[in-house]
Formats: structure tokens, C-alpha cells, sequence
């Protein structure tokens, strides 16, 4: 017996004991993450930013702690971040040069990939050189790349370029399959985003809308390779026609698609005759990460917030899946009205990349910004979309900005109401009865359809959302309701379109816009800030903890292109009814 208490208290004591050191290993493993986490970048001579277009691409991407510790950069591009990169790499004088690795790349929009590209040429201007490499270029990446002064391709390597086609989804069978039909009122022959819910295919007017904007889109691309790699368009369209990804690889050289054939050492190997090093030595590589730690040489002057609105317009962030990527209007006003009440902050860039959604929250951010724009200028810039209520948000503003890929317009809205009636008596086998003082006291009832009489108040009440839209645009634009009515119907339009009907200022990207709002604050030394602040490293990993965080990003990585209309079906009964949104899902290949 004594034995047994004696091994059974050395076991809780060894279990104690191991629970303390691990304890103390963990807060010390904390201690040094967050110590790496805030380490400045010292760059070397003879360095190389090396950029890895890998996966998915949005506006601004969640920091993930756990791969600042490790070395490792995981999950989403930012784009702000891939910018900023590139930007300090033409700065730093021990920057010789970037190094661009492709693989399957998927971008949010092609205005994304045109940012990063323009950048890339940006960069070149400097005398700086671009080398790229690729085992599989997606369409998307190879556009990218096509800036670089040298596209090497591995001896079995791929190139994909295939043209553009949007593909969008339906689902109004599928919700019939459960007893959900969805009732609609709209205003605009273009308004095209309940079609998927609606129709068993695409409208006319949104097949022209459609063919207009990813024509023009292909256009943009065609043009700005046929530069860059010096072919002609007609060839860069027949290679598209006979789909270049199944190509043998001496053809594509053959074509001027790549420059050389060669393995990863290769590569390794020309980059440091670049860089006049031995054969023997080690590259010295910067990732965006190290560069986002690398300080920024302009802090004086006045300051220039930059403040990010993307995702999904919302009434209020409820938290849940992809919930860090949405516009809620009652964050976003509280947000607006600090940098309004900020005497230090002179200006405004509201970078804006959203394709719209609540019209209230819509309606409440435009209000917040026209009381911002009473006190300092504000300026916009327009990342892949800013289409619907992601330009109502964008109109009242000083000036706007749009790439030329950019989607934008959309001036229309539509309000969509899911009638669960006959899954609930024909599936379920529930019945309903109705006691009521006045004709329209059962008016959004769960137990039938809208009636005649109750569409046509919602029609009325639809009407005046989008005369309050068209006007908001007008006042902003300094147009006639009828010229905006001309360009309105929910009309999704391409940025170098939107130029020439005057609902945006001039095209080009986020530089442009800060160097604008400078000039209308009229402040010749500033710098800039982004709001809202990235999370602190404690808050940022909570978050990497977050259960509802991990599955996003997990069901994000799985379902790719088909994770937006996923997320759509699933969330259909929280969605505002009354929206200002461009399609749901915007599918571009």
C-alpha cells in the first residue's frame, strides 16, 4: 500500500511539475513571438523582395502570428500589403531587384491584379530588374508576370491563357427542392443579382452588361501583354483560343510566352550573376512580411488616412463566418465620425472594394462621409468593385478614382423576400390560420406568399430607395436626375467606361488617390495611416483561435471560387431584404 502512495503521489507530483515547465516554455515561446512580431527588418546588400503568388488574393489580409513566428507566410495575400512591399523595395537602395514565384494564384478581381502589375512597372522605372518563375501560372499570375524583364517556366511546367468567361450560378431550383421560393421587386432592367435566386439562366440585359465588362476587361490584359512581352494581340487571342496550358513547353518558348525553360536552381543560379555573387553564396530574400517591418522613410508632414472598406455592406457585424471581412455601417459611421472629429488627419482616401448590400447601412455611411467631406477632403479609390451601394458609399466624395478593370455603378436597388410557405405546410406539414383587425395586419407572414396588394406597397417602397439612390449620386456628381438615370438601371460598368459618363474622376490606383487628397488638402509633406488599425498581436492571435475563424478559413481554402455562393445560401435568411448590391458572386475565369 505504501508503495502505491508512494508511486501514485511521484506521478502527481511528475505531472505537476511537467504542467509548470511546459507552462513557463509556453509564456517564453508567447514572449519570443511577440518579440519577432515587432522586430524591425534590417535589410542587406544585395537583397531580393520575393513575392510568392500563391492562393487567394483580397484586400486586405488577417495577419497570421503563429507564421511571423515561424518564418512562414500562410493563408490570404493582402494586397495592401503586396503594394506596400513593392513600393519599399523601389525605396531601399540594397534592393536590387524582385523575384516573383508563381503558382495557382486566384485574385479577388482583376482590378487586384492590375494594381500589382501596375506596381511592377512602377518598379522597373526605377532601374530595378523583375525576374519571374513559374511551375503553373494561372491566367491571373502569368498577367502579372508579363511585367517582369525575364518569365522562366520549368522544362514541365504550365502556362494557362484561356480568355475570360464569367460563369454565374442559379439556385432557384435548388431552393424549390426545399419549398423556398424567393419574391422579388427591383428597379432597373440591369439589376441582375437576384437573378440567381429568380431565373434558370442569365437576362438579356445582364448578358450585355456582362459581355461588355469582362470584353473590356480581356481587352485591358490583351493590350498590356502584347506590350510587355512584345506579341500581337491577334496571336495572344488565337493562343487563347487553343487554350496555351496544354502546350508543349518549347512552343511557348517558340511563342515568346516565356524566355527559358529552366529547374528552380537554375533560376537561382542566373539571379545571382544578377546580383554579381558567387555561385557559392546565399541569396539574401526578403518576404512581404519582412517588408511590411521594414519602416516607412515618410513619417513627417501632415497625415493622410487611408481608410479600408471592404466586403460585404451590412446593418451590423454579427459575427460568424468571414465576419472580418464586411462593411458594417454601424462600425463604419463610428469609425468616419473619429477621423472627421481628428484635427491631425487633413485628409481622407476611402479605399473602397465591395459590391455593395444593405441599402440602410448604405444610406448611413454616405451620410457620415458627406458630414466628413464638410470638414477635410475625401477622396476614393476603387479597388475590384465598388458597384451598387459600394458606389452610393463612394459618391458623395471629392473625387474618385477607379482602376480601369475596376466594376463599378450599379445605381439600382432591389428588395427579395424568401417565402417559406410551402416548406413549412407542404414539407414540414405545418398548418396556419389567421385571426386579424385590419387587411394588411398578416403582412410578412410566414404562412403564404406576399399578396397583389402587399407587392405593390413594397414596389412603392422599393421605387423611393432608388430615387433616393439616384439622387445621392446626382448631388454627389453635380449631375442631372436624368442623366443619371441615363447610365442608371443598375448598370454594371468597367472604370475606363465609367470615366466617360463622369462617374468617376480619373483612373488609376490607391497612390494616385493619396497624392489627389494631398493636393485638395493642399499639403505638400505628409504621410499616410490605414485605418481601421491592424489588431495587436494578442488580439490577432485570438483570433487564429477562433473556431469560427479556423472553419472559414478552412471551407475558404476548399471550396475557392464557390465559397461566396456557398456562404449565400447558407446565410440566406439574414441578409437585409432591401439591397444595393451588384450579382452575389461575380465568377471571372
Amino acid at each position: 500500500m505504501k508503495d502505491f502512495l508512494k508511486y501514485a503521489l511521484a506521478t502527481i507530483v511528475g505531472i505537476i511539475a511537467l504542467s509548470v515547465i511546459m507552462g513557463i516554455f509556453s509564456v517564453i515561446s508567447l514572449i519570443g513571438m511577440i518579440a519577432a512580431s515587432e522586430t524591425t527588418t534590417v535589410v542587406k546588400e544585395n537583397s531580393v523582395l520575393s513575392i510568392t503568388l500563391d492562393g487567394a488574393l483580397q484586400e486586405r489580409a488577417k495577419e497570421d502570428p503563429f507564421a511571423q513566428f515561424t518564418g512562414q507566410e500562410t493563408g490570404a495575400m493582402g494586397l495592401d500589403d503586396v503594394l506596400n512591399a513593392i513600393e519599399k523595395a523601389k525605396d531601399e537602395e540594397n534592393i536590387k531587384g524582385i523575384y516573383i514565384e508563381a503558382g495557382m494564384f486566384s485574385p479577388d478581381a482583376p482590378a487586384s491584379s492590375q494594381a500589382i502589375r501596375n506596381k511592377l512597372v512602377d518598379f522597373k522605372e526605377s532601374g530595378k530588374w523583375v525576374v519571374a518563375y513559374g511551375e503553373q501560372f494561372t491566367q491571373s499570375a502569368y498577367y502579372i508576370c508579363s511585367a517582369a524583364d525575364k518569365i522562366y517556366l520549368n522544362p514541365q511546367g504550365m502556362v494557362d491563357w484561356h480568355g475570360m468567361a464569367s460563369q454565374p450560378m442559379f439556385f432557384k431550383d435548388l431552393l424549390a427542392k426545399f419549398g423556398v421560393k424567393v419574391q422579388l421587386t427591383k428597379v432597373g432592367k440591369y439589376k441582375s443579382a437576384p437573378e440567381m435566386l429568380t431565373a434558370d439562366g442569365m437576362s438579356e440585359p445582364n448578358r450585355e452588361q456582362v459581355s461588355a465588362y469582362i470584353n473590356g476587361i480581356w481587352e485591358v490584359m490583351l493590350n498590356d501583354v502584347s506590350k510587355s512581352r512584345n506579341i500581337e494581340k491577334d496571336s495572344l487571342n488565337k493562343y487563347a483560343d487553343s487554350f496555351l496550358g496544354f502546350a508543349p513547353q518549347e512552343d511557348l518558348l517558340k511563342m515568346n510566352i516565356v524566355d527559358s525553360l529552366l529547374y528552380t536552381d537554375e533560376v537561382k543560379s542566373v539571379i545571382k550573376k544578377m546580383l554579381a555573387i558567387e555561385e557559392s553564396e546565399t541569396i539574401n530574400q526578403l518576404s512581404i512580411g519582412d517588408m511590411a517591418n521594414l519602416p516607412a522613410k515618410d513619417t513627417e508632414g501632415e497625415k493622410i488616412a487611408v481608410y479600408y472598406a471592404y466586403g460585404d455592406i451590412v446593418d451590423t457585424n454579427t459575427g460568424g463566418f468571414n465576419s472580418d471581412a464586411c462593411i458594417a455601417g454601424d462600425v463604419v459611421c463610428k469609425d468616419i465620425e473619429k477621423l472627421t472629429n481628428d484635427d491631425d488627419i487633413k485628409a481622407v482616401v476611402l479605399r473602397v472594394n465591395s459590391g455593395g448590400g444593405s441599402a440602410y447601412a448604405s444610406e448611413q455611411i454616405w451620410n457620415a462621409i458627406c458630414k466628413l467631406k464638410e470638414k477635410k477632403p475625401v477622396v476614393v479609390s476603387m479597388g475590384g468593385y465598388a458597384a451598387s451601394g459600394g458606389y452610393y458609399i463612394s459618391s458623395p466624395a471629392n473625387y474618385i478614382f477607379a482602376e480601369p478593370t475596376t466594376l463599378t455603378g450599379s445605381i439600382g436597388i432591389f428588395g427579395m423576400f424568401p417565402d417559406f410557405s410551402q416548406l413549412l405546410t407542404e414539407k414540414l406539414g405545418i398548418k396556419f390560420d389567421e385571426v386579424k383587425t385590419n387587411k394588411m395586419a398578416g403582412f410578412g407572414s410566414m404562412a403564404r406568399p406576399f399578396n397583389e396588394e402587399e407587392m405593390s406597397v413594397l414596389n412603392a417602397y422599393i421605387g423611393r430607395g432608388y430615387e433616393l439612390f439616384r439622387k445621392r449620386v446626382a448631388d454627389g456628381r453635380e449631375m442631372p436626375v436624368d442623366s443619371v438615370e441615363n447610365i442608371a438601371q443598375g448598370r454594371v460598368w468597367l472604370g475606363s467606361d465609367a470615366l466617360s459618363i463622369n462617374l468617376v474622376d480619373e483612373l488609376g490606383g490607391l497612390d494616385q488617390a493619396i497624392a489627389k487628397a494631398a493636393e485638395l488638402a493642399k499639403v505638400e509633406e505628409y504621410y499616410t495611416a490605414s485605418y481601421p488599425a491592424a489588431p495587436g498581436f494578442m488580439e490577432q492571435l485570438m483570433a487564429k483561435t477562433n473556431k469560427n475563424n479556423y472553419l472559414d478559413e478552412q471551407m475558404r481554402e476548399t471550396l475557392g471560387e464557390y465559397y461566396e455562393p456557398f456562404m449565400f445560401v447558407k446565410n440566406i435568411n439574414k441578409h437585409n431584404a432591401i439591397q444595393a448590391r451588384m450579382p452575389y458572386t461575380v465568377i471571372i475565369k
